[in-house]
């Protein structure tokens, strides 16, 4: 066994550590969003020339580009609603001026216990994280909408289209069940 002492970790720190969390994984969907918004090509398609009837129409390809704008909004507000709470943790604890100027103790008060209203916390953790599901919602609706345009609408029955998109449809809301009930566990806790 180890002698190294183990510092407990504060709910204040915990509640810090799950926020950053949405804030980067937010951070990088909307990375993707961004770029996948000014990199799509709605014109250039793997459909042959002569299966017009397959092509996705206008409104596939409006839908596209509206669900990739739901999908960035929804992870935008998420990852401010985050940053709000982080900053009200953050601005509301006890900080002496030792815990600041501590000579080997940089950064010693992220480890502070902030005094701040739970059911706002958990309320607007809740709210964080719902965000990023409709976020991941929309984002799943605008791949498959990039999928249809690519390789063909689902009506055509195209085995392509329905090898790329049935992934989508069963991993993600999988995960993100997942993710909704630790999120609503954790508030249990």
């Amino acid at each position: 066994m180890s002698n190294v002492s183990r510092r407990k970790m504060t709910t204040t720190r915990i509640h810090i550590m799950a926020l950053d969390g949405i804030v980067n994984v937010n951070s990088l969907f909307t990375l993707a969003l961004f770029l996948g918004i000014t990199t799509t090509s709605t014109t250039n398609t793997l459909i042959d020339a002569d299966d017009t009837d397959c092509a996705a129409g206008t409104s596939i390809s409006e839908g596209l580009i509206a669900f990739h704008v739901y999908s960035f909004s929804s992870f935008l507000f998420s990852s401010l609603i985050a940053l709000a709470l982080k900053n009200v943790i953050n601005f509301s604890k006890e900080v002496d001026d030792g815990d600041v100027l501590g000579a080997n103790n940089n950064n010693s008060w992220v480890h502070s216990v902030a005094k701040i209203n739970t059911v706002v916390l958990r309320l607007g953790t809740l709210v964080s994280a719902f965000g990023s599901v409709f976020g991941c919602g929309f984002l799943v609706v605008a791949l498959v909408d990039l999928v249809q345009i690519k390789l063909g609408t689902i009506a055509c029955g195209s085995p392509h289209t329905f090898a790329a998109v049935a992934p989508l449809l069963v991993l993600v809301p999988s995960a993100l069940l997942i993710y909704v009930f630790l999120v609503l566990y954790a508030f249990t806790r």
